[in-house]
């Protein structure tokens, strides 16, 4: 890969050292610079764990990606750096759906000095901080999360109260990759996958999250949540752009899925 590129895509413009104030660095730029979005799932593209297409897509089209990709390139990007780094197997919402929910989200262990370190910039409105695997409550960004034990090795990070899935699992040895690409084949095609049924991205930025899922527009900060419905196709191409930096007019084609999504989740709303 070309890592100045990716420096670049992230607004540095030098290589932080495999420290942990360089891999703080490294996590924070790259979550507010590359969005967390599944417009390629939503239109009907494939999507792969693969490095190389990952690259083309964030650095050379300027694009953000889910968390195969988003965490794909991270990872890839530090141990360039020199840091030690485990691609490993994630699990959202596995305390309700248990064992089938597995490898349906990576993240990154990256193994310092000071302690051994999750890294994930893939969980879109997660920690903006890479987070010291310990026992116990943190802060990042204003937003408060915490981490806790569980069984065969798993450990649970709970999210910040104003989240979307309130929590994901993880293992810190290394992934099956097989079954990484299984179930990123699974998610991108399966008709209940959330993604597929969801439009969904995040950015992070000081203080705060913008989120999109559907039409629904939000601004999530530590203090609670705005949010706007978007009116027509050509304010979600202009919010894309605008708040997501995503050049994407042929998202435009999704208005109506997006509305009749839309239609179908208020009408489950209890009256």
């Amino acid at each position: 890969m070309n890592l100045d590129a990716y420096l670049r895509r992230i607004g540095l413009d030098h290589r932080p050292p495999p420290t942990l104030e360089g891999l703080r660095a490294v996590h924070r730029a790259h979550l507010m610079h590359v969005p967390y979005e599944n417009l390629d799932v939503q239109l009907g593209r494939p999507v792969t764990i693969e490095r190389p297409p990952i690259f083309d897509k964030v650095v050379g089209r300027r694009r953000g990606g889910w968390c195969y990709e988003m965490n794909g390139m991270l990872g890839w990007a530090l141990v360039g750096l020199g840091f030690r780094v485990t691609r490993a197997t994630g699990a959202v919402m596995r305390e309700m759906s248990g064992e089938v929910s597995e490898a349906n989200h990576l993240v990154l262990r990256v193994d310092l000095p000071e302690g051994t370190y999750l890294a994930d910039a893939g969980f879109g409105d997660g920690s903006l901080d890479p987070i010291l695997v310990e026992e116990g409550a943190f802060s990042s960004n204003g937003f408060g999360y915490r981490l806790s034990r569980i069984d065969g090795g798993w450990w649970r990070m709970h999210h910040h109260r104003f989240g979307g899935p309130k929590s994901f699992d993880f293992h810190l040895a290394p992934a099956d990759e097989a079954k990484l690409a299984a179930k990123c084949a699974h998610l991108q095609a399966a008709p209940d996958s959330i993604f597929v049924l969801n439009l969904l991205c995040f950015r992070q930025r000081e203080g705060a999250v913008d989120a999109l899922r559907g039409r629904v527009l939000r601004t999530v900060t530590p203090d609670g949540v705005q949010e706007r419905l978007l009116m027509s196709a050509g304010e979600l191409v202009w919010v894309l752009k605008d708040t997501f930096v995503l050049d994407e007019p042929d998202a435009a084609s999704l208005w109506p899925k997006i509305c009749a999504r839309h239609e179908a989740l208020m009408s489950q709303q209890p009256a």
